[in-house]
C-alpha cells in the first residue's frame, strides 16, 4: 500500500503552494529552498541547529550549505524522487521558527533588543 505523505507533487503544484504559503522558498533544480541571512556565525549556528532540531523530530532530513551570514535548507523526498506533503510541512515549521518575532505577538515575551547588533542573529525578511 502507498503512504500519500511519499506521493511526489507536479513542480506547478508545488510552485503555486509556495506562492500562496512560503513566498521566500522556491524550486529548484527538484528541490524546494530557502536561505536565511545571518548577522554572523553565531546567528547561523542557531539557524542550523534549529533546523536541525525540527529535521529529527519530523524524521525527516534536510540538506543544509552555511557560511558565516547565511543558510540554505534544501528539502526533498528522496524515497518518492520528488517534493511531497512532507517536504512542505517541514518547510512550513522551518520557517515558522526561524522568523519566529515574539515582539510582534500580543503575549508577554519581548524578543531580541533592535537597533543593537550585539542581540542580533538573523535578517528578518
Amino acid at each position: 500500500m502507498s503512504n500519500p505523505r511519499e506521493q511526489a507533487l507536479s513542480d506547478a503544484e508545488v510552485t503555486q503552494w509556495l506562492v500562496e504559503n512560503l513566498p521566500e522558498w522556491r524550486l529548484d533544480d527538484g528541490w524546494i529552498r530557502r536561505t536565511y541571512k545571518t548577522t554572523g556565525w553565531k546567528g547561523t549556528l542557531m539557524v542550523i541547529n534549529t533546523i536541525g532540531h525540527l529535521a529529527e523530530a519530523a524524521w525527516h532530513h534536510p540538506d543544509i550549505t552555511a557560511s558565516y551570514a547565511w543558510v540554505e535548507v534544501r528539502l526533498v523526498t528522496h524515497s518518492a524522487k520528488g517534493i511531497t506533503g512532507k517536504d512542505l510541512a517541514l518547510a512550513r515549521k522551518i520557517e515558522d521558527v526561524v522568523h519566529w518575532q515574539p515582539a510582534k505577538e500580543d503575549n508577554a515575551l519581548e524578543g531580541t533588543p533592535t537597533g543593537d547588533l550585539r542581540f542580533s542573529y538573523i535578517k528578518y525578511d
